[in-house]
């Protein structure tokens, strides 16, 4: 016999399971948007039911196209991945700091995660890894030279792209 408890987490289990199979076979692009197909299949969520959800699975906006992804899951080859940088620092990217061989940059709330996927995918070189929180990114580097030149480099993205 299921108790309650137990029965929430298989409803969770499977509720999860249709999230994946849906941002895995579709593009989705909102929560709004996977709510109602998630209706269509039977589940009946809350906003922040989903929301727990989405950061439970880890999944993450992809910057090329907007839509829901498993981290990594987008294609990444070197010139697509340069695009896709390109794009979230034009997009996210509110301000670079340094400090010695750390660099932290600054986004709006909600937007240093696919920043920060999209750093790990154009895999800058001297860039040791990044950890996003809510509106900043934390990119270690491995010496502070490195830190220097990434730092320069995400800057001048940023102006070369509010000049146009």
């Amino acid at each position: 016999m299921y108790t309650n408890s137990s029965k929430r987490i298989i409803m969770k289990k499977r509720r999860q399971s249709a999230i994946l199979g849906l941002v895995d076979h579709g593009a989705v692009s909102s929560q709004e948007a996977l709510r109602r197909r998630l209706k269509g299949l039977g589940f009946s969520v809350t906003q922040a039911t989903l929301s727990r959800d989405l950061r439970d699975l880890g999944l993450v906006k992809g910057t090329a196209d907007g839509a829901y992804h498993r981290p990594g899951a987008e294609a990444t080859n070197p010139a697509q991945a340069a695009a896709r940088l390109q794009h979230a620092v034009a997009e996210y990217l509110a301000s670079v700091d340094r400090a010695v061989q750390l660099v932290v940059l600054r986004t709006g709330p909600a937007q240093a995660q696919p920043l920060a996927s999209a750093i790990d995918a154009a895999g800058l070189e001297g860039v040791v890894g990044t950890i996003a929180g809510d509106d900043t990114v934390l990119m270690v580097c491995r010496d502070a030279a490195a830190a220097t030149a990434v730092a320069h480099r995400l800057d001048a993205m940023a102006r070369r792209q509010d000049e146009h």
